[in-house]
């Protein structure tokens, strides 16, 4: 009988631990969150400090992708290392060299198949329209002098719960498998001179909340009626819906995940 001989060698395991970053931003100065190249973003700016202050290079996975001009009261991201810091001064440092526009709220271990795009279970938005002039709020609101019907607007708006399917609203050429979001929330709030709208699902598709905002104004102006918002949902036609109302309004203010993410 032949000898065999097997050779077994140890191969060396690194141990990646998984941390979450919470964090908000005034999206003024950026490209959006998503790192490119030629252009000053978010994902990039993040990447930079945390490679700095835990001397490895970090890439950050966001929980979504904002657009140019767009912020974020809340918006997570995961990302791995090798060994445990002291979160605490992590967030005192990022924050003494992160440009003033971006802040870090918080970091903490979770499970290491934990994602933060793909465990999240929700998302809200909200666009913010000033009825008039404010030289303070210009960079965070719309401002417009309308003044649109919120009744026949929230009338719309309620008819989206009823839809699954959103192409109408995509932005063209979207590299997505399809158009489907559950929406749980669309309303519209005004107090005084600011008017709100307020909108959660499950996801969204790139452009969807601005387009979304530009069709249901054209309700409230009167330019389109109800019967013509159902035709537009079901056209799956984008040129069929508004005008996509302007980035600077628009903000990602919530995100929920399950609670089994914590380590």
């Amino acid at each position: 009988m032949p000898f065999i001989a097997i050779f077994v060698t140890k191969q060396k395991y690194r141990i990646r631990l998984r941390y979450f970053i919470e964090l908000q931003y005034n999206g003024g100065n950026y490209h959006g969150w998503q790192q490119q190249l030629n252009a000053v973003t978010i994902q990039e700016k993040l990447n930079n400090s945390l490679s700095i202050l835990l001397k490895t290079t970090i890439n950050v996975m966001g929980a979504g992708r904002t657009d140019t001009g767009v912020h974020a009261e809340q918006l997570f991201a995961h990302f791995d290392v090798e060994n445990e810091f002291d979160e605490k001064l992590l967030i005192y440092k990022l924050n003494s060299i992160l440009p003033f526009d971006i802040v870090i709220i918080n970091i903490f271990k979770v499970k290491n198949e934990a994602h933060a795009r793909f465990d999240a279970v929700s998302r809200s938005y909200e666009y913010r329209i000033w009825l008039g002039k404010n030289p303070f709020l210009r960079e965070v609101t719309w401002q417009q002098n309308f003044a649109p019907s919120v009744a026949k607007m929230n009338e719309a708006a309620s008819l989206l719960l009823n839809y699954k399917d959103f192409k109408c609203f995509s932005k063209s050429k979207t590299d997505v498998n399809n158009y489907n979001c559950s929406i749980t929330e669309a309303v519209w709030k005004q107090e005084g001179k600011l008017l709100t709208f307020h909108i959660s699902a499950d996801r969204f598709l790139r452009n969807m909340v601005r387009a979304i905002v530009g069709t249901l104004l054209e309700i409230g102006l009167e330019k389109i009626s109800i019967e013509d918002f159902k035709k537009i949902i079901e056209s799956r036609n984008r040129s069929e819906a508004g005008v996509s109302v302007p980035a600077q309004g628009l903000f990602l203010t919530k995100i929920v995940y399950p609670t089994k993410i914590i380590e």
